[in-house]
């Protein structure tokens, strides 16, 4: 068996079992957007990036298998309970959704998608000390969430914008092209 001067092995289980819980909490977060969003604008762009979150899914239980790290299922089914909870949140209506609603999961939705972003990134540099991660697969991973970054960001401007007045373009830094 080779050698792989990884360290902190116990560590990189918990890490990345909770890449992949939240991996199952997006794909419940889309499902219902989906489903809020059907025949808008908004409906294709989030149908192709759940099938995205599932083919992630899929690769972090790869990478899990790979490792020999046990996946620690009460991590998916409380994260699957949690994002059933949060449906039940206020957004200042008691009866109706909120614009607020579109808003604030379209925000948590970039933010969890930077967050694996940087997950399959660290796992990238794991890579580098563990061949039995798949370097190109990591890469093609991180490419994907970048854009799904920037297309959750340009679609989270556009919802502020519509839900408060004012351009979308007013957010974007002056020294981004």
């Amino acid at each position: 068996m080779p050698e792989h001067p990884q360290r902190n092995a116990e560590l990189l289980g918990i890490y990345v079992n909770d890449h992949l819980a939240a991996a199952t909490g997006g794909i419940e977060l889309v499902g219902r957007m989906i489903g809020v969003h059907r025949g808008t604008r908004w409906q294709q762009p989030l149908e192709q990036l759940r099938d995205e979150l599932h083919e992630e899914r899929a690769a972090l239980r790869r990478v899990t298998e790979a490792l020999d790290i046990p996946v620690r299922q009460y991590k998916q089914v409380g994260v699957w309970l949690a994002e059933k909870i949060t449906r039940a949140k206020l957004n200042g209506r008691l009866l109706s959704r909120s614009p607020l609603s579109d808003l604030v999961e379209f925000e948590f939705l970039a933010s969890g998608v930077r967050a694996k972003r940087s997950g399959f990134e660290t796992l990238r540099i794991v890579a580098e000390v563990d061949d039995r991660l798949d370097k190109a697969e990591l890469d093609r991973l991180i490419d994907q969430a970048h854009r799904q970054y920037e297309w959750l960001t340009d679609a989270r401007r556009e919802v502020a914008a519509g839900t408060f007045g004012g351009r979308p373009g007013a957010a974007v830094p002056s020294d981004v092209g």
